[in-house]
């Protein structure tokens, strides 16, 4: 970006800054331009999208109101369109659709919000609520709640909580909601396009996973990483990429090698992440492609020793400890 003030190139600058929201002051890591000659500073609309989103995050983990996927999840859990879900919930027309979009809930809101994600207690409000609805909306929404709390959903739900470990994001999940669909659209997509061996697929999803919170600061899996003597891994990844093996996203090839057997990654060619895709944002797959294309051609062996470069692994590794996704914004080896 250019100085309107010099004509000059600025180069982008972070530091560590507090912001005030709704009466609070959250410490972000704020971003933006510096005119060197004359010591003013500069943002874009998309500097200041990151340095407020670092605030939202903070105040939503903080007082537990959910994000926005969350916002959404809960609702087509239960099959409601966003009017009648804030009927049910006793808000006022529309405003579940404006949380939807972005809009933060007070804490009173957000935590009732988070109380309907429990299907049992959200078969309470539909009882209190239940004059929103029809008949027929009525008993469909109760065929749905019955579904959540005994069918094959509560199973998955158990399962993807026993492989993330957590299911509310947080610093640790790139304030991301640990999915494990987009994990397997992801490890997929590196699987068709790298087909690395497992050392080296971890690293890919830690630069994905980290390189998109520093662009829009949030991650994409929700999964947790921690620095081991080969690099940043993903937590219980010999879990969740197993799983993803069960579940038909990619195939594992074992090749042999002089002093041990190393698995390689592959791609069934059932689940393509596309342009068009439903699961990932846009946004996403721009940050997929440019780590697949930034390591391609590497050796594992290369891509360790990058990943060994990143302050990320360096402060944490001696204590095997869990990787803060704000050392995104500390990252040398991915723009």
């Amino acid at each position: 970006m250019k100085s309107p003030l010099t004509g000059k190139v600025m180069h982008l600058k972070n530091e560590k800054r507090n912001l005030v929201y709704r009466k609070e002051a959250f410490e972000v890591v704020y971003h933006f331009y510096l005119c060197a000659e004359t010591d003013e500073q500069f943002t874009t609309a998309e500097l200041d999208i990151l340095n407020l989103i670092q605030v939202h995050n903070q105040y939503r983990a903080k007082y537990g109101i959910p994000f926005i996927d969350e916002i959404k999840n809960i609702r087509e859990k239960y099959g409601l369109s966003a009017a009648k879900m804030s009927e049910v919930l006793g808000l006022g027309a529309n405003v579940y659709r404006h949380y939807e979009s972005g809009e933060i809930p007070s804490v009173a809101t957000g935590r009732l919000i988070r109380l309907a994600e429990d299907p049992r207690e959200f078969q309470k409000l539909l009882e209190i609520g239940k004059n929103a609805l029809n008949e027929r909306e009525y008993e469909k929404v109760k065929k749905k709640i019955e579904h959540t709390m005994y069918g094959w959903h509560k199973v998955n739900k158990h399962i993807e909580q026993w492989l993330f470990g957590t299911k509310i994001p947080n610093v640790y999940t790139g304030f991301s909601i640990p999915n494990l669909h987009k994990t397997g659209k992801m490890v997929s997509f590196f699987a068709e396009k790298n087909q690395p061996f497992t050392t080296a697929l971890n690293k890919l999803m830690f630069y994905a996973d980290f390189g998109h919170f520093k662009k829009y600061g949030v991650g994409i899996s929700g999964i947790c990483y921690h620095a081991l003597q080969k690099g940043p891994v993903p937590n219980n990844y010999g879990g969740i990429y197993n799983q993803l093996v069960n579940s038909g996203y990619i195939t594992i090839e074992e090749k042999g090698f002089k002093d041990f057997v190393g698995e390689m990654f592959h791609s069934t060619g059932e689940i393509n992440v596309k342009a068009t895709d439903e699961i990932l944002k846009p946004s996403e797959i721009e940050i997929l492609n440019k780590v697949s294309n930034h390591f391609q051609g590497m050796n594992t062996k290369q891509i360790v020793e990058i990943s060994h470069d990143e302050e990320a692994w360096k402060d944490n590794v001696d204590n095997y400890g869990m990787i803060d996704y704000l050392y995104s914004f500390k990252l040398k080896h991915f723009d």
